[in-house]
Parts: structure tokens; sequence; C-alpha cells
């Protein structure tokens, strides 16, 4: 396929199992030869920012014009199958480049980027975007990607653009603040659903998320972990297909993964929708629950107050009653 770089420093790192430096090569000389991604990377020294601050956290709200397509994205079954996939390898552009990964995906630069170093890891084959077979993916990319970046999932109905093709993100560790303020938001709102010497397994309320977290440097027992409250999520969710959530793998050498499962009732809140003044083109997926809110439109980014960012997380959340029973269900594994 030619998409596949040749290029040799990449060849080195992939043969040393080096995925770290070979995705950061690869952005490097994709960001220096195809256009696209030039102007991605550089439309990000326009970003404007501005943090909100919550009790041991905060969330930063980002204007990204870049975004517009993404966040204003038909995801129907109509509008989908009208549609060339965008992730397929056939229909990439042409000087987009990529690096072969576990026989099955292709690591490839984003051209519309958020992170300062921003990826998109899609399956060879069209396939759904499905976590349930492909976690322990995620569980492996996140190491092998763990110098630099934490990887990420948006589930099919709640912030994935493409969900008929499988796909994972990537992007600079730390640069979302959950990154960083995962302990304190722990040890202040988390509940202990199970912990052990190789096993922290929590669910969390902070005010405006609920979310479920598993630590562990025992791969299996990760997976396990997460199949059991899949299991309970989907049944309590009276689900015939996969549950909303969004997930962040974050791996450390010493400490193993820490997983984040976003526990979500909704894809997009109602101010998405709305046809007056009041309209927000704002569509929380795992970057923005984890801490960085993207809207496209400027004017959106500069009336966005603390108390709507507040106000549009609790209602794309699960409540705390089904919080409570999915404690519950969990504690009685």
């Amino acid at each position: 396929m030619k998409v596949f770089t040749d290029n040799s420093i990449i060849k080195d790192h992939v043969n040393q199992q080096n995925y770290s430096d070979a995705a950061k090569t690869l952005f490097e000389i994709q960001t220096s030869e195809w256009t696209m991604l030039k102007n991605g990377v550089n439309s990000l020294t326009t970003v404007k920012t501005k943090p909100f601050h919550f009790e041991g956290f905060k969330i930063k709200a980002q204007f990204n014009a870049g975004r517009m397509t993404s966040t204003s994205a038909k995801v129907d079954p109509k509008s989908i199958s009208e549609r060339k996939c965008f992730l397929c390898v056939e229909n990439l552009p042409e000087q987009q480049r990529g690096i072969l990964y576990n026989h099955n995906y292709i690591i490839l630069c984003n051209p519309f980027p958020i992170f300062p170093e921003h990826f998109t890891i899609v399956h060879k084959e069209h396939q759904p975007q499905r976590i349930a077979d492909t976690f322990s993916d995620l569980l492996d990319l996140s190491k092998d990607l763990s110098k630099y970046y934490s990887v990420i999932y948006n589930g099919p109905r709640c912030g994935a653009s493409a969900p008929d093709h499988l796909h994972f993100q990537a992007g600079n560790k730390f640069f979302m603040p959950i990154d960083d303020e995962f302990h304190l938001i722990k040890n202040e709102y988390g509940e202990e659903i199970f912990e052990s010497d190789n096993l922290s397994f929590f669910a969390v309320d902070d005010g405006i998320r609920k979310f479920i977290s598993i630590e562990s440097s025992d791969r299996e027992l990760v997976i396990k972990t997460f199949n059991k409250f899949y299991k309970i999520y989907l049944e309590l969710m009276k689900e015939d297909r996969e549950p909303l959530m969004n997930l962040i793998s974050f791996y450390e050498e010493e400490y193993g993964w820490r997983v984040i499962i976003f526990l979500r009732a909704k894809h997009r809140p109602a101010v998405f929708f709305a046809e007056d003044e009041t309209k927000m083109l704002v569509s929380p997926a795992a970057i923005d629950i984890g801490g960085v809110c993207i809207f496209p439109r400027e004017e959106d980014f500069n009336r966005i107050t603390k108390e709507q960012i507040a106000d549009i997380f609790k209602e794309v959340f699960v409540d705390r009653i089904t919080l409570e029973k999915i404690i519950s269900k969990c504690t009685e594994i």
C-alpha cells in the first residue's frame, strides 16, 4: 500500500518496536511535506483558550475553527451511507502517509489537530467502531505510544465522526488536564469499587462528569475488569448495541495502565440543536470531557461560561442514580 511510509528512520524505530518515536518522526516529516497537515498545525497558533476552575480540576474552553467539520459531523445512518468513508485507505489524501501497527492498524497524522501532535489510528478494514472486541488494542496502543502520547476512543454514538470505521486517536500526554488531575479528582470524588495490590477500580462523580477508572500493570486484569464492567453497563442501559462511552488510556512504565471510561447519557446537548440565539456548536467527546472543550465558532467561545460548561457536561453524562447502580452491580462481582 502506498500509504505506508518508506522512511528509513521510521522503519528503524518500528523494527525496534519503538512506535512512540516512529509516530513522532512521522508527524515531523508529514508536517514538512503535506500541506494540509502543515496548515492544520499552523492553525493551532491561532486557537484561543480560557480556563474555568472547578473544585480540584479545570476545563479549558478552546476556540478551534479547524474542528468545524468534526464538531458538526452528521453521523446518522443516512448521511454516513451517502458519503465516502474518509478513513478508508483508498480515500485518504494523496500525500498522507502512515505506519503499520500490529498488522491491522495504520497510524496516521490528523490534519485537523487539537493536540499539538494528533494522530488517528485506523483499522485497515472498513468495520464499525466497537470497543468490546478491540479494548485490548487500545491497551497495546497506549503502552506502545506511551513515551509521548495518550490514546482515546470515542463511541460510535458519542463523538466518533466516523462511526462506521474503527479508529482510535492519540495525542500529547498532559495536554488534557485530566491526565494531570486524575489522582486529585479520584481522591476527592472517587468511590472504591475494588482495590488490591495490583488493581484499583473506582467510580468518580466530580460534580459535572461521571466515570469509571481501572488502574493496573496487569494487562489481562485490566481486560477482565473492563469486560465485567461493560456487561453490567450494557444491561443497565438496556442497550442492544454499544452503550455510550468515551475512553482515555494512559500508560506509565512504572505503574501500568490507567483507563478512564466516561459514562454518557447522550451525544450532544440541547444547545447544539437550538435554532435561536442560544445555539452553540459544541459536541463533547473524549478530549472535550478530558478537559479541553472545543468550540469551532468564535462567538460560542466568547460567550461560554463556567455555568454553561457545567450544564452541558451534566446533560450529556449519566445521572447519579445510574452511577450508583453501576457501583452496586460491580461491587457484587
